[in-house]
């Protein structure tokens, strides 16, 4: 058997960046207690308030927003995904949001730019264009997890919250090698409470895949969100939830799971 242990914060961030990266910091030492082979935080962990702070507190990747975490990563030994942050981009008024890898060495390993936007208005819920102050990305990024795992190489396909609910991107992170799908999130009550866990455990069903999806919990920016970050296996069976409010929770992948799963149901695209 082949297990890499995963912890997942989830956060409460609000508008202020510097409490926000102090509060993230000190939950991933936690989770470093447990001393796992990644640890992964949810979507914009470091701001969650008015839209001009947002741009306000974009930065260049590697920066501000991620050498905290490259400094834990470093002291833990460990993989860290800093869910995402505000990247710079050529438009000042329009950010990448953006999920940074961060290896044990504390250098930056893979940038994926989030590409779907949350450009929504839900009925008796919230009402949003990200496109108005984000930038999009337009790359499939994956990232191999050196040393993770004793025995074997491991794939981690990034995604960003909204990308939840495009398939066609996770078709294209397991073409290209990936056994796990992280989604880091910002998710709204409104949404959560019907299409988080459904829609978390179809990726992880028709991919054959571990999906980690860290969450964002509590009021952020006036919106109400889901939270319940969560580990779904190959199979589609969650076999780890955290409770409402910030804290971590861990759990060891069996990743023979994934061999077992895609032999018996040999869904996957092809490379």
């Amino acid at each position: 058997m082949s297990l890499l242990r995963v912890a997942l914060v989830q956060l409460a961030a609000d508008a202020d960046v510097d409490a926000n990266l102090d509060r993230a910091a000190a939950l991933v030492r936690l989770a470093g207690q447990r001393r796992p082979s990644l640890i992964a935080l949810p979507e914009v962990l470091h701001y969650r308030g008015p839209v001009a702070g947002f741009r306000e507190s974009a930065a260049p990747v590697p920066g501000r927003l991620t050498e905290p975490f490259a400094t834990l990563a470093r002291s833990l030994d460990t993989w860290i995904l800093v869910g995402s942050v505000a990247e710079r981009s050529a438009d000042p008024d329009r950010p990448y949001n953006s999920s940074v890898l961060i290896d044990p060495a504390g250098n930056v390993s893979a940038v994926y730019r989030k590409v779907h936007l949350f450009d929504v208005s839900i009925e008796n819920g919230p009402s949003d264009r990200e496109s108005a102050r984000t930038t999009p990305g337009s790359e499939v990024v994956t990232a191999l997890l050196e040393g993770a795992a004793e025995d074997q190489d491991v794939r981690l396909g990034l995604s960003v919250c909204f990308d939840l609910r495009f398939p066609e991107l996770y078709r294209d992170l397991v073409a290209a090698g990936s056994s796990i799908l992280a989604v880091p999130a910002n998710f709204t009550e409104a949404t959560g409470r019907d299409h988080w866990e459904v829609l978390l455990r179809a990726r992880a069903i028709e991919n054959g895949a571990f999906v980690i999806a860290p969450a964002q919990c509590g009021v952020g920016g006036g919106v109400a969100t889901h939270g319940r970050s969560m580990i779904v296996d190959p199979w589609g069976v969650v076999v780890a939830q955290a409770p409402d409010g910030p804290g971590v929770v861990v759990a060891d992948l069996d990743l023979d799971r994934v061999r077992s799963v895609r032999q018996q149901l040999p869904t996957q695209p092809r490379r």
